[in-house]
């Protein structure tokens, strides 16, 4: 009479299949319905740290499921494996994002001029759920500086036009969308180039002295005194997204002529939350690293 031997089987195992593809059909799921629909950022962090904690519950059934073939020889291994197979993916978006919290700063805007960081033209508007922000510090310029050094504005030998031509071409290539634009790119004449007009009515008198101004101190940071600094420069504010995660940034993008040169300034912020992990200062500085490789052989320190 033969004798047959029945396998136990891993209920742990074959649970953590089921709970390994619903958490790869949940991430992948939130990650669509974020970067092509209008699922808000919020959302998809809360989503995502619900499928990170099904995929890690996942891999420890998984787990289990694995000692027991091995202790027992119970069946399961297929089911284990393939739970650990749909667990990697959200487990790898967890295990990136907490890296990036833990070793990272908790800012969410960088600027090449930590001191006199460029002016929002239209300041972003975002519903941040419970994702809030606190506002920008001193203390955070300094965590940018001693975390991102290499962070730095670009002087360029060249007009401004010139520059400012290569800045819109890196920034449509980078997949920037320009919104908004403030300044000239075409320096004041001075008044003694420009044509004098002649009051209506009286062609006769063509040398009549106008009002002539009488120069007044004014304070360094008021209305006037900004405008006169940006009457060579040109200001430009645009939007981004990160390539999977579809995560939203703003940022501005300054130039300034001085003398013979162009300096350009860039500063970059996350919508969402205190903490960009790192995105900010990475596409400010793959930008200005784009800019340079267009802009090779005027580039200056």
């Amino acid at each position: 009479m033969a004798i047959r031997y029945d396998r136990p089987v891993s209920s742990a195992a074959r649970f953590s299949r089921l709970l390994g593809a619903f958490s790869l059909v949940l991430a992948l799921a939130v990650l669509i319905a974020h970067r092509f629909g209008g699922l808000a950022t919020p959302y998809l962090v809360l989503l995502l740290f619900t499928a990170a904690g099904f995929a890690l519950l996942a891999a420890l059934l998984a787990a289990i499921g694995l000692r027991s073939l091995w202790m027992t020889g119970a069946e399961g291994g297929l089911a284990a494996l393939a739970a650990l197979i749909y667990a990697a993916f959200p487990l790898g978006i967890g295990a990136f994002a907490a890296e990036r919290y833990l070793t990272l700063p908790d800012i969410y805007d960088v600027s090449t001029d930590p001191v006199s960081e460029p002016d929002w033209l239209s300041p972003p508007k975002a519903d941040q759920i419970w994702l809030k922000r606190n506002l920008v510090t001193p203390e955070d310029r300094e965590k940018q500086i001693s975390a991102y050094p290499e962070l730095t504005g670009r002087r360029y030998e060249g007009a401004l036009d010139r520059v400012l031509e290569a800045v819109r071409k890196v920034a449509k290539q980078s997949g920037f969308t320009i919104v908004k634009s403030t300044g000239t790119s075409e320096p004041d004449r001075d008044l003694e180039d420009r044509p004098a007009k002649p009051a209506p009515g009286d062609d006769a008198v063509t040398d009549a002295p106008g009002i002539i101004p009488v120069p007044t101190p004014r304070p360094y940071d008021d209305d006037v005194a900004k405008l006169i600094r940006g009457a060579n420069g040109v200001t430009l504010q645009a939007t981004t997204r990160t390539l999977i995660l579809g995560l939203r940034f703003d940022m501005i993008i300054r130039l300034r002529e001085e003398a013979e040169t162009t300096f350009v300034d860039i500063r970059v912020a996350s919508r969402y939350g205190q903490h960009d992990l790192g995105f900010s200062a990475e596409i400010a500085g793959d930008y200005l690293k784009a800019l340079d490789a267009e802009l090779l052989g005027i580039a200056g320190g």
